[in-house]
């Protein structure tokens, strides 16, 4: 498995693109902006992608996704509590496109030879997920390197965001931890020196 960081938009948001490096087929994580990057990556690589997941549907997270859709004709995945006919999550509505999937908590989307656990993690936004796959967890906005999500946004809630830290940090052993914005970090580090994951633990 190999794992492109794409930081693209205003918000410098990370795209993942992870790929099968056997069959050269990938998925694409949070396409926020920017499609032409990220179609240049794929073209540049000879990757061929076979599905978009989403953390959540925040702007800066989905720019890119009906760009990259178009052209490729992957699926999208989400959370059905992050679609706008349940909830105005602000600065835009992002529903579902045709041919899309929702997915849940204990979820499993097997594509491109890859194996994407969805654990629910609610916090910063109602349908917030982490993707594990293998030994990594695309935290989206939910866990950042030395912080986490803000939760002052429609739809946030501090108390849940917690509760996510804290279930992200009692999984049994380490990963590597690819959030939505900046650096990536693991999970051993963000139990022993993030402040909101000590206070997760804590509770």
């Amino acid at each position: 498995m190999l794992i492109k960081t794409l930081p693209v938009g205003q918000l410098e948001t990370n795209c993942y693109v992870v790929t099968n490096e056997e069959t050269l087929e990938c998925v694409v994580i949070d396409p926020g902006d920017e499609t032409n990057t990220i179609l240049n990556y794929m073209e540049d690589n000879k990757l061929k992608c076979k599905a978009i997941l989403l953390t959540h549907t925040h702007w800066d997270h989905i720019g890119a996704v009906d760009g990259v859709r178009r052209e490729t004709g992957a699926p999208v995945y989400m959370n059905e509590l992050d679609d706008a006919r349940h909830i105005n999550l602000g600065n835009g509505r992002f529903t579902l496109p045709e041919g899309g999937v929702y997915y849940k908590d204990g979820d499993v989307v097997d594509v491109a030879g890859l194996h994407f656990e969805v654990i629910g993690t609610p916090g910063h936004t109602p349908g917030g997920v982490t993707l594990r796959c293998e030994n990594a967890l695309f935290t989206g906005d939910t866990l950042f390197r030395g912080s986490c999500g803000r939760t002052d946004l429609p739809g946030g809630d501090m108390y849940t965001e917690l509760d996510s830290l804290r279930r992200l940090c009692l999984l049994e052993g380490d990963f590597e931890v690819y959030p939505g914005h900046m650096d990536s970090s693991t999970l051993a580090r963000e139990r022993m020196f993030n402040y909101y994951c000590r206070a997760a633990l804590s509770r």
